[in-house]
């Protein structure tokens, strides 16, 4: 199993988020982000992404809700989603998202 996965739940309708693109970069310490790794939600809204260890850092997840919601008709006011996140050691990090056109929310999950 890779060190990093995420989750999206699509809150309007009640479902996953399935192809969604998901990129996760680390914030290296000239402020720059150095991409890692990048992928798609499956049709259960689920991704492992990154590789099977992630060194301690500051890393971001990028999720291109624009191109969700176009995708369903559906105009969002959030072009993508960013969620920045410290890895600290080398337990298993998951990120899930749950999402809407107006609104999202994230949690540290398990």
């Amino acid at each position: 199993m890779t060190h990093l996965t995420t989750h999206i739940l699509d809150a309007t309708r009640g479902a996953p988020a399935a192809d969604v693109a998901v990129a996760l970069a680390r914030h290296l310490p000239s402020g720059a982000a150095e991409p890692v790794a990048a992928g798609r939600t499956d049709a259960d809204g689920r991704l492992a992404i990154g590789p099977d260890l992630l060194a301690a850092g500051t890393y971001a997840l990028t999720f291109a809700t624009a191109e969700y919601f176009a995708g369903l008709g559906v105009e969002g006011f959030y072009p993508e989603v960013t969620v920045t996140f410290t890895v600290t050691d080398e337990r298993h990090y998951h990120v899930p998202l749950l999402l809407s056109p107006f609104s999202y929310s994230t949690y540290r999950g398990s």
